[in-house]
């Protein structure tokens, strides 16, 4: 690293680890990333962070690990006694801050809360920094004033004394009831509550009843209360329903100037069962010398959805679809995604299509997008694609044994780069009459799954790689791209000591590439303790969000990566859409620039809202799953220990796969400690060891559907899990 280049590696340094405003990384991992080999150029970078610490762009922590400092923070002095944010508030009652640009989190004693509900904007006052900081400790402060009310409603549970009523919110990250007028509700009804002011914390906050859902406890009230409590909308504002409704029914005429005609060609969309919407069709051409153009056709929600109409803003809003466990909430009205924007089969349709031409071994040769017509041939379940694929015969049988040989092909190549799949056993449930669960179902991953995602990934992949080529002058063209950051090392390295107790190995010196991780997941594979591995490789991820700078996604080992193929029920695909379209057909500078002003907020909120629609998902999978443990009440099950906490540790129970607690005060042979870091309790005295991993044989002792637990009984004690890697003849069924 020569003097004349220090201002090449300068640049490199700092767009790098802005690119990553959450990682943290030692010296030596970033003289690996930057490709320092010498001693010589070592010092130099060594010299370089120590001028950009004391400039005030980068920083480093306790254990000198380095990471950059946003512009925000920059900008914003330090020194200051009062910073603002929005608080979070955990379960177990103390607040977090993070103030915009902050790498650090501002933590708040339930005290000093005052009237702060979660999610609400607040002033935090800086409680004096001691002069050494002990290693992990947080800055503290308190809430002077809440700036702006996000929190409005509440669910919860209506409770009935002599004199008053109040309702016990289902969150517990509220800690305090709610003091309310019981009008039409009775006595243990589930309720939503429209909060009223609240400035003074010395009493209970009041609001009034808007909705009675019904009798708590119940599975269907219970689902309607996830709805509610995540704020997902129960219907469509009047402006968006007209604007829908507004829509033609047939294809104008001027919606075919300049678009491509595909409806020769054969389409078909291959979808889940019991799926309502299709937005996404295949079609595979044969070309010279063994090639093949691969058609993927997405619905054109954008010719539908403009620029800033209602239905436009309210898409925003929703951010996604999202899929309770017995009901969708729609990110776009019926009439778009069941009708006008569904590719149904034998009806013409408008689709924004990536036609690639791909080489029998995966590789793409060249590629174009254009905004299209089809007109589907057939609807597929992937039960049915797969059932053609085993046969060799059946309807379009050429086309996909065709598309799968190319996935299959696209499979080795991803695993080839280090692409990490990381393999999860999944259950559905099938519900009576009633609308009450009877059965779980183990979801089967078959090929017909495969070859649907190896397409999409492929058009995502190729769509995210072309933009990222376009520049105007030397400035890269805005665009939203879908990335996962590297893992953080101390997560890597919690998983390199956890696997060695199997007897695998995990170097985590160098840093870890996806290649080694994938290798690593490989040789577990098949073996009793696959899935708890697997597990805790995924927990020691990064989550995927949405940015407008590219970092490349870790997981998929894919450079550029973006989402283009799920515009009906995710907004970034909309988004990407209208992007392309526009680069496309030339774009003017003033609109450019207003999308790049536009996008880092896009990005921000749609990963906002992707992460409440998971949560909410897996909170209405749980009170399903409640419903139908209530029968298995004293059955008893074999299963795994999923989940070790400071107050027992979770069994994920064999072939159901629901998840019950064994509680710490419940285990009376001994008195046992947490080791956070090998995922165990430890018995003091007689040295029982439970960990993550072991086999345990359980029984039903209690099912709680307000709380939504599920309380487990130890019958036989740990099994254990092998303390070698086991053998391959431990293979599941299957």
């Amino acid at each position: 690293m020569k003097q004349k280049t220090s201002g090449n590696i300068k640049k490199r340094v700092l767009t790098f680890l802005s690119a990553r405003p959450r990682t943290r990384m030692t010296l030596k991992d970033l003289a690996q990333r930057m490709g320092v080999r010498s001693k010589e150029d070592y010092t130099a970078l060594h010299a370089l962070v120590d001028e950009l610490k004391l400039r005030g762009l980068l920083e480093a922590d306790e254990r000198g690990r380095i990471a950059y400092i946003p512009e925000a923070r920059q900008k914003q002095n330090t020194k200051s006694s009062h910073v603002t944010g929005l608080i979070s508030i955990t379960r177990r009652g103390f607040g977090v801050v993070r103030p915009a640009g902050w790498e650090d989190d501002i933590v708040i004693d339930a005290r000093f809360l005052h009237t702060a509900y979660p999610g609400d904007e607040v002033e935090v006052s800086l409680f004096a920094r001691p002069s050494h900081k002990k290693k992990g400790e947080a800055l503290r402060g308190e809430v002077a004033r809440v700036i702006q009310r996000n929190t409005t409603r509440i669910v919860g549970e209506l409770k009935l004394s002599k004199s008053f009523a109040f309702v016990v919110p289902d969150d517990s990250r509220f800690s305090r009831d709610v003091f309310v007028d019981a009008g039409p509700a009775t006595r243990g009804d589930k309720v939503v509550v429209e909060l009223a002011p609240w400035d003074d914390e010395h009493l209970n906050p009041e609001g009034t009843i808007v909705e009675v859902l019904g009798p708590a406890g119940d599975a269907r009230t219970e689902v309607l209360s996830v709805a509610r409590r995540f704020g997902l909308p129960a219907s469509f504002p009047p402006d968006v329903e007209r604007e829908a409704q507004a829509l033609p029914h047939g294809i104008p005429a001027m919606a075919l100037e300049g678009r491509l005609d595909l409806r020769h060609l054969t389409t078909f969309t291959i979808d889940p069962e019991d799926a309502k919407d299709f937005d996404d069709a295949l079609s595979c051409e044969p070309l010279r010398d063994g090639m093949m153009r691969l058609g993927v056709h997405i619905a054109d929600v954008s010719y539908y959805v403009r620029e800033d109409t209602a239905l436009d803003r309210e898409a925003y809003d929703r951010g996604t679809s999202v899929y309770l466990v017995n009901e969708v909430i729609p990110m776009l009205p019926e009439r778009l995604s069941n009708d006008l924007c569904s590719l149904r089969p034998q009806e013409d349709r408008l689709t924004f299509s990536a036609l690639l031409d791909v080489h029998p071994d995966g590789k793409v040769e060249g590629y174009s997008f254009a905004r299209s017509i089809i007109r589907s041939r057939r609807r597929f379940s992937y039960e049915e694609v797969q059932r053609i694929l085993d046969a060799g015969k059946g309807d379009h049988a050429d086309v996909l044994v065709q598309l799968n040989t190319l996935a299959k092909a696209l499979y080795r190549i991803r695993k080839k780069a280090g692409s990490i799949d990381f393999e999860s056993a999944e259950t559905k449930f099938t519900f009576d009459e009633q609308g009450l669960p009877d059965k779980l179902i183990k979801k089967l991953r078959l090929d017909a799954h495969r070859l649907v995602e190896e397409c999409m990934l492929l058009a995502n992949k190729t769509v995210a790689r072309h933009v990222a080529g376009l520049k105007s002058g030397a400035v890269l063209r805005p665009f939203i791209y879908r990335v996962h950051d590297v893992p953080d090392q101390d997560r890597l390295r919690d998983l390199s000591n956890f696997v060695r107790q199997f007897g695998f190995s995990l170097d985590v010196k160098s840093g870890v590439t996806s290649r080694e991780l994938q290798k690593l997941l490989e040789s577990v594979k098949g073996t009793e303790v696959e899935e708890v591995i697997n597990e805790v490789a995924l927990r020691s991820m990064a989550k995927a969000v949405y940015a407008d700078k590219n970092i490349g996604h870790y997981g998929l080992a894919f450079k550029h990566y973006t989402h283009f193929t799920s515009p009906i029920r995710r907004y970034p695909d909309l988004i990407v859409h209208r992007l392309l379209d526009m680069y496309l057909h030339g774009v003017d500078n003033p609109r450019a620039e207003a999308m790049r002003n536009a996008l880092p907020e896009i990005a921000r909120h749609s990963s906002d809202r992707e992460r409440v629609a998971a949560e909410a998902e897996r909170t209405s999978v749980k009170v399903m799953q409640i419903e139908y443990m209530k029968r298995h009440l004293g059955d008893e099950f074999a299963g795994v220990i999923s989940g070790v906490t400071d107050f027992g540790f979770f069994v994920e129970l064999h072939e159901i796969l629901i998840e019950g607690l064994v509680r710490m005060r419940d285990l009376e042979d001994d008195y046992y400690l947490f080791d956070e870091k090998q995922y165990a309790l430890r018995g003091r005295s007689r040295g029982r060891v439970y960990r993550l991993g072991d086999r345990v044989r359980v029984q039903v002792v209690a099912v709680d559907p307000e709380h939504r637990t599920i309380d487990l009984a130890l019958v036989r004690p740990s099994e254990g899990a092998p303390s070698g890697p086991p053998s391959r003849a431990h293979k599941k069924p299957g």
